[in-house]
């Protein structure tokens, strides 16, 4: 089962998704945190598109897909990318394919 969660800011109330399981393809989504525009971004992994395009097996060269950052990172679910406050799942869910 593949769903998408809210996680929302408790100080300053930026809210981002993130996604879990995997997706009709085989890929799956990795939520990367942005330094340059303070921002969480879903890059897709793996699956159909990583076997025909190499690059997108992983996160190395990877970039933003809001500023085109490289010095992206993954998302540790618990750190605001606007302010570095507490970031807290909503408890909404949706699902995703």
């Amino acid at each position: 089962m593949a769903q998408r969660k809210t996680y929302r800011c408790k100080q300053c109330g930026y809210e981002c998704y993130d996604y879990e399981g995997t997706g009709f393809m085989r890929q799956h989504i990795v939520s990367v945190s942005c330094p340059d525009c303070h921002t969480i971004q879903p890059l897709v992994v793996g699956g159909i598109i990583g076997n025909n395009a190499p690059s997108f097996n992983g996160l190395a060269g990877r970039l933003c897909l809001n500023c085109g950052s490289s010095r992206i990172v993954t998302w540790d679910h618990h750190t605001c990318p606007k302010c570095g406050g507490e970031m807290i799942f909503t408890g909404e869910t949706a699902f995703w394919t």
